[in-house]
């Protein structure tokens, strides 16, 4: 019988083989080298070559990892573990090499070194760890072995090993990424499910009344991003009753994102159905410009023109304020409104004609004494509003932009891609570096983590850190009209003053 050496290199694969198993030979041996040379190093004496070869080791693992994920769509499709937890986990987690970072996760663990874990979670991680790096090692020997035999064959053992290796990457991954963030439990989802329907209808009925413009939606207008959630605050509370904003149902019934404001969205629905189909009109009409007084757009401006905002102190409690009762004028059936404005109140609240259970005539005239006119009544709802969608998108923001991304694909007009438009100036695309050959800043060398994420700049292809890649301007020479990511340096050194200064301003 042949030395294990020598049949080795007799029936080494070549390197021009395409098959799956050829490939992971060699990967598996780029791995393998890399190891040696770290464990023959000391990173005392040379720490500038050890974080070299620290890098290459993290790339010859991505492209190992990615190997292996091949051969496993290919030799067990129908075996893999269920990934259905995915939806669970926050958006930006889902961008760059997730697996190969379970990977380092997990190497750390076995080594008694805790990253983004707290210690405890990462002692109740270790044993899960410790049979991952096993299962992988595993893996590893079997397919060696295989691709020096049968490179295009799958026995049983090898699909039993696989299969292994690829629940308990599952079960590692779903299990250290909760330590680290909320994942949410499939209630949650549902429920976040909810709210895009009620988005889609939001924006659907915005673009029957003419608060929006499908240009607005297919530009991805920033202002968006604050209109729609305050005119889904109107719908989900008065138009939509039944949906996820429904306040028949207990707070903990409610989504997470909204049942915070559940005592401030009764308030806010009480005061709705009081209103006027006008005082509606104009109150979602001030919501959809900027955060401007509901009162000054007696003359509607061009709807989806830019407005400056303006960030205002949200009175929580106004609601709440009962404001002293003024004589009232006879035969009005409300309360009079300032001299400046024209506005005549409704006799019959907007409720009844919605098909809702109208506030009684008398409570309507109570909840409409506590201002003393109009303009402060609708003052307060575009405030409190505001304010309300304000707070989704500071203490909610990864949610509330994963519900606007699908809104957006569902809304958005299905146009056919243009052709390199790019090409018509005689400028081509920056080349794009691949997440996978990056694994640190190319700026301030900081590594990337499950945190700190990849960013691409637009102007040069190169990947950075957020801190080095803060700015977004526009590059027609790319065909890129709109602002988009660059770094620090492009933004600085490539780029025409003139045009800094006009996207930053």
């Amino acid at each position: 019988m042949l030395p294990a050496a020598l049949r080795r290199w007799l029936r080494r694969p070549k390197r021009s083989d395409p098959r799956l198993l050829s490939q992971f030979f060699f990967a598996d041996e780029r791995v393998t080298q890399v190891v040696a040379e770290i464990n023959g190093l000391d990173a005392e004496l040379d720490p500038q070559q050890y974080l070299v070869l620290l890098n290459q080791l993290h790339l010859s693992q991505a492209h190992l990892l990615a190997v292996l994920e091949q051969i496993m769509e290919e030799c067990i499709p129908t075996q893999r573990h269920s990934r259905d937890y995915l939806v669970k986990f926050p958006e930006e987690l889902l961008v760059g090499n997730l697996g190969n970072h379970m990977l380092f996760a997990a190497e750390c663990l076995l080594a008694g070194t805790f990253l983004e874990v707290e210690e405890a979670d990462g002692a109740q991680l270790r044993p899960q760890a410790r049979k991952l790096l096993s299962s992988l090692e595993l893996v590893r020997t079997v397919l060696r072995e295989q691709s020096l035999s049968q490179p295009s064959f799958y026995p049983e053992p090898v699909q039993a090993v696989l299969v292994q290796f690829d629940r308990l990457f599952a079960e590692f991954e779903l299990s250290y990424v909760s330590s680290m963030v909320v994942v949410k439990s499939p209630e949650e989802i549902y429920r976040q499910q909810e709210i895009i329907v009620l988005f889609c209808e939001t924006v659907g009925r915005a673009l029957r009344l003419g608060y929006l413009t499908q240009e607005m939606i297919d530009g991805y207008e920033p202002l968006l991003m604050f209109t729609i959630p305050r005119l889904a605050i109107i719908s989900g509370l008065l138009i939509y009753p039944e949906g996820p904003l429904s306040l028949e149902r207990s707070p903990d019934q409610m989504s997470r994102v909204f049942s915070p404001f559940y005592n401030l969205l009764k308030k806010i629905r009480d005061l709705l159905r009081v209103l006027s189909t006008k005082e509606l009109c104009l109150l979602e009409r001030s919501l959809c410009t900027a955060e401007t007084d509901p009162c000054d757009l007696a003359t509607p401006p061009a709807w989806g023109a830019a407005v400056a905002r303006e960030e205002p102190s949200p009175p929580w409690g106004l609601l709440e304020v009962t404001h002293a009762t003024p004589a009232l004028p006879s035969g009005l059936p409300g309360v009079g409104d300032d001299a400046g404005t024209n506005w005549q109140w409704s006799s019959q609240p907007l409720g009844s004609s919605l098909g809702l259970d109208a506030t009684p005539g008398a409570c309507c005239l109570e909840l409409r004494s506590r201002y003393s006119s109009t303009k402060d009544m609708l003052h307060t709802l575009f405030v409190c509003i505001s304010g309300v969608a304000d707070q989704l998108q500071t203490n909610f923001a990864s949610d509330l932009r994963s519900i606007l991304k699908t809104v957006f694909k569902i809304i958005a007009s299905q146009t056919e891609p243009s052709e390199e438009p790019n090409t018509s100036r005689g400028h081509h695309l920056p080349e794009w570096v691949p997440d996978s050959t990056c694994s640190q800043c190319s700026a301030c060398r900081s590594p990337f983590t499950l945190l700190r994420r990849r960013h691409h700049c637009r102007s040069c292809g190169k990947i950075f850190c957020a801190r080095c890649s803060p700015h977004a301007v526009a590059l027609p020479h790319y065909g890129q009209l709109k602002p988009v990511r660059v770094c620090t340096h492009c933004y600085a050194t490539h780029l025409l003053p003139a045009t800094r200064c006009t996207w930053s301003q």
